[in-house]
């Protein structure tokens, strides 16, 4: 962790910036962390809109909102989002608004570093998850993987062609960036609007889309 003293106020971040403790949160911190995830100049109007709403639905639901919640919020699309948070919806909007996906663990059993690295069989194969439920060596993803993690996060009806064209850009983007895409350039690349999304992925992009892909983004 690291601490990062501003005017009378010092805030804990870990080591990717994001807020120790959601409730250290003010506008302040938000300020000082714009320039970091790519926004240049003051928050604008429509910037606090985002965080405002964030923070509202966390405080509502003690959860970080889905990116098409936050989208339904606000009136905006997922370009939308991404032309005032040009790092992401997780690590732009989310990261200003002191949140991650990882609220509504905080606190409880399964609290980071809490519990440890728990294992899946699926078949004949063991993969190694974290208490999430996410995949810890995203090289351990096959499509027996996938089949098993959707029916486990109650994505009833299986997976469609139209999950398997989303799964296999995510993977192949991870392939060639080592890294996972952000929810807008998997929408532009797809052709996905944010009720498609939603549809298609019930418990949103990173702890649908992304989890059943066998990837995740921190």
């Amino acid at each position: 962790m690291t601490t990062i003293a501003l005017a009378d106020r010092s805030y804990e971040v870990d080591g990717e910036g994001f807020l120790v403790d959601p409730g250290a949160w003010d506008e302040g911190f938000a300020q000082h962390m714009a320039p970091a995830v790519g926004i240049r100049g003051a928050l604008t109007g429509e910037h606090w809109d985002v965080l405002r709403a964030i923070r509202t639905s966390y405080q509502e639901t003690g959860r970080c909102p889905l990116v098409y919640q936050a989208c339904c919020m606000t009136g905006l699309d997922v370009a939308g989002l991404k032309r005032l948070f040009p790092a992401g919806y997780l690590r732009g909007a989310c990261r200003l608004a002191g949140l991650t996906y990882d609220e509504g663990y905080r606190g409880t059993a399964i609290d980071r570093g809490s519990l440890p690295d728990a294992t899946a069989a699926l078949g004949d194969k063991v993969y190694r998850v974290d208490v999430r439920g996410f995949l810890i060596d995203p090289y351990d993803w096959d499509e027996g993987y996938a089949q098993h993690k959707a029916l486990e996060i109650k994505m009833t009806g299986g997976l469609s062609e139209r999950h398997w064209q989303i799964i296999r850009f995510l993977r192949e983007a991870f392939e060639r960036e080592q890294d996972a895409p952000d929810v807008h350039a998997t929408c532009e690349a797809n052709h996905l609007d944010v009720e498609e999304l939603e549809r298609l992925f019930p418990d949103g992009y990173h702890r649908g889309a992304l989890k059943v892909a066998g990837l995740r983004v921190r």
